[in-house]
């Protein structure tokens, strides 16, 4: 298998433009943005990353979501 297509394999949406990881039962989407503190926005792997939701991080990129 090709290793890129392995490593977007991790991601909510790949070849999207988020970076969130994909949730599932090891890694659940059940933590809050740190931005706008909308719930079940993040899982443990994106905030141990230090990333915020998608609409955040686009709106800090100056885009609209």
């Amino acid at each position: 298998m090709d290793r890129d297509y392995e490593d977007r394999s991790d991601f909510q949406d790949p070849g999207g433009n988020s970076a969130l990881r994909a949730a599932s039962k090891r890694n659940p989407r059940n933590l809050p943005c740190p931005t706008c503190e909308e719930p079940n926005k993040l899982t443990p792997r994106d905030r141990a990353l230090g990333y915020q939701c998608n609409a955040c991080a686009n709106a800090a990129e100056g885009g609209g979501w």
